[in-house]
């Protein structure tokens, strides 16, 4: 059976296309064609909504009470049910330094954890740390933050474990022969949480770096003398930039210069999300430690920020505010961009023949009125 979603303006790599019809068969797009009349009973009625493809986030911890550290199916399965009301289809789940077993719990749970049936999917493990500057750790907790083992990374290279991605630091003594064996493993490796110099971003981007976790946060500010961290991402083209648009970790204008630097095809929006988004202000934890989320912002027992609680829709929305950039701009950043920098260009993020089923239905507010993944509609408030 062939499922129309039908008249509404569709986002697409290269066009605006209003009044057309993308054409759905199992869990792929068939086909996008202009709008024509159709039976009903196959088609969903998209008139007066701008249709996108289904948002990526690749840096996030949890959000709706659950948290990736839990090592728990129905932590992943209740994080998947809150993201596609906010418009994810896909995502990374996150963890923060820990101890060497724990990170081992999350990624057998991770490994074995089926997808759910009404929620996101997992593409696998975002690992933020061990390996880390402990002076930048930001709310990373301080007595997991550890030198490099080979024996450890070896193990997370191994036996199918999913690892998708992981950020450290390039100054760390050891991690060239982690960026290369994982690298060769395919693993994605960004930049964080990090004091190097600019020379020694460059040399990692070399071994195969080439993102950057929450760009600002975590890393010395910017000097004309010494470039460091913010400098290289910002010059080197290998190298793209995660961004956390809730009008707290970065003002506007450090957003405007990002984009004039990278463009919207090199900066990808995250949310970087942790166990209170979605919930009332209160005490909460990130991994083993507590913080308490006030005014809608997430901060340690110190003060230090601990993540968001922002949403994806709701980063769009800030993007389009913050820079003046129009929704299918603020969209790519969110969508196309992410994708294509984890290799899955043509697959996700993408309304195009052939690529998944991951689609969403936005009003003229921004606000998701339907998600939809693998071709099958998860969340409706139509």
């Amino acid at each position: 059976m062939k499922m129309h979603v039908s008249g509404g303006t569709l986002v697409t790599p290269n066009h605006v296309l209003k009044e057309h019809d993308i054409i759905i068969e199992q869990d792929k797009i068939l086909a996008i064609l202009p709008s024509q009349p159709k039976s009903k009973e196959y088609s969903i009625d998209a008139r007066g909504m701008w249709v996108v493809p289904g948002f990526i986030d690749l840096h996030i911890h949890g959000s709706a009470g659950f948290d990736t550290m839990d090592a728990t199916n129905e932590a992943i399965h209740g994080l998947a049910n809150f993201l596609v009301k906010h418009g994810v289809t896909s995502y990374l789940p996150t963890t923060i330094a820990a101890s060497a077993e724990r990170i081992r719990e999350v990624l057998a749970n991770i490994r074995h954890c089926p997808q759910p049936e009404e929620g996101a999917r997992h593409l696998g493990l975002h690992l933020e740390g061990p390996y880390l500057s402990s002076r930048y750790r930001g709310a990373q907790p301080f007595r997991h933050i550890r030198p490099v083992d080979p024996d450890e990374y070896r193990y997370w290279l191994v036996g199918g474990f999913p690892v998708f991605m992981v950020t450290l630091a390039p100054e760390v003594d050891g991690i060239d022969g982690f960026l290369k064996a994982g690298t060769d493993a395919g693993i994605i490796f960004a930049v964080g949480h990090s004091e190097a110099s600019y020379e020694q971003v460059l040399a990692a981007a070399e071994l195969g770096l080439s993102q950057a976790s929450h760009l600002f946060n975590g890393m010395p500010p910017f000097h004309h003398r010494e470039p460091g961290v913010v400098g290289a991402v910002l010059m080197d083209h290998r190298i793209v930039p995660q961004v956390i648009v809730d009008g707290v970790h970065l003002h506007p204008a450090a957003l405007k210069l990002v984009v004039k630097a990278k463009g919207i095809d090199k900066t990808i929006l995250i949310t970087d999300a942790t166990r209170g988004a979605g919930l009332k202000d209160g005490d909460y934890t990130l991994g083993d430690q507590a913080i308490t989320v006030q005014n809608g912002i997430a901060r340690t027992r110190e003060g230090g920020l601990a993540g968001s609680t922002l949403t994806m829709d709701v980063a769009i929305k800030n993007m389009m505010e913050y820079t003046g950039l129009s929704l299918p701009e603020a969209v790519t950043m969110a969508t196309l961009t992410p994708a294509v920098s984890i290799g899955m260009c043509g697959k996700k993020g993408i309304l195009a023949s052939g690529a998944d089923a991951d689609l969403v239905l936005l009003d003229h507010d921004c606000r998701v009125r339907m998600t939809m993944v693998m071709g099958r509609v998860v969340y409706n408030d139509m």
